[in-house]
């Protein structure tokens, strides 16, 4: 059984573990608000952009099919690209995105008979492959996934396109976290290359109408514009990935938070009882002693 002593130090060093915990919270959820400002605001480019080349597409239809960029490439290898987090204390965030991988590699065959290689982001996520022997190819340190911004994924989606393009894989895919809310971030693995002309269609809508006339042709302008798609499409899946982290760590810290205040609360009242018996007692053994001195 613990002595008073022992209780009064267990119960600061939970408060202090509570305070650490309250501070990482509060970081989280700061970032956690910049990381979404920055989601909305590339909302209406993405949409934009996604919208006119889903146009484009519609209008030079079966030309797409030519295209280097729409067609499976030579090689036999997939390229798959993992978002991690480069820290820990994040909840299942790592967890959950690390089980989607394994069961997708288990769809492939396994270990052995997987042929796919990997680029990854984020050192957690290097960490965890790197111990399992998984085909690392490239990771990804710099700039830190935090710091990053849409250059630095534009840099990220011409790797990826040049690296397809160089008849190495047969295509190239994402694996990243979607954030759907504050509660909620699901592990996704998404195709990057080749693109699909049926998909990519289907986001333009309405066609361009016929009068229209377009500076310069269709297809160039549609030349132009499908580096900065992919762009957009890597820069949402690091920002998503990056946001889910954040998310899943303010929850994190809230939980840890919550459960040091019920620890503290347990501990005290034990602490109480302890000193309520040792006071009993002390008083016992005086009444005692005036008793025998009568």
């Amino acid at each position: 059984m613990a002595s008073i002593k022992d209780l009064r130090q267990r119960i600061k060093s939970v408060g202090s573990i509570k305070q650490i915990t309250r501070a990482m919270e509060m970081v989280a959820t700061t970032k956690l608000r910049r990381f979404q400002d920055r989601a909305i605001a590339s909302r209406p480019y993405t949409e934009e952009i996604a919208g006119l080349v889903g146009r484009l597409a519609s209008m030079l239809g079966e030309d797409l099919e030519g295209h280097p960029l729409f067609r499976r490439g030579a090689g036999e290898r997939t390229l798959l690209l993992v978002v991690s987090s480069d820290r820990g204390l994040c909840g299942p965030y790592n967890s959950s995105l690390f089980r989607k991988l394994q069961a997708w590699r288990k769809e492939r065959g396994g270990r052995d008979a997987d042929p796919t290689e990997y680029f990854v982001v984020g050192r957690k996520g290097y960490q965890y492959m790197d111990r399992r022997g998984f085909r690392i190819t490239r990771f990804l340190t710099e700039p830190p996934l935090e710091k990053i911004d849409y250059r630095n994924a534009a840099v990220t989606a011409r790797m990826l396109t040049q690296s397809f393009l160089s008849g190495e894989y047969s295509d190239v895919q994402i694996l990243s976290t979607r954030f759907e809310s504050m509660v909620k971030f699901v592990p996704t693995i998404a195709q990057f290359l080749p693109v699909s002309g049926a998909s990519i269609a289907g986001e333009g809508g309405e066609r361009i109408p016929a009068g229209v006339i377009l500076e310069p042709d269709a297809a160039t302008i549609f030349d132009q514009l499908i580096p900065r798609y992919l762009e957009t499409r890597a820069y949402n899946a690091l920002l998503e990935s990056l946001t889910s982290e954040y998310a899943s760590r303010r929850f994190a810290m809230k939980n840890a938070t919550d459960a040091a205040s019920d620890m503290q609360k347990a501990l005290r009242g034990v602490y109480n009882r302890k000193r309520q018996e040792s006071i009993t007692k002390e008083l016992l053994d005086i009444v005692g002693g005036v008793e025998a001195l009568k």
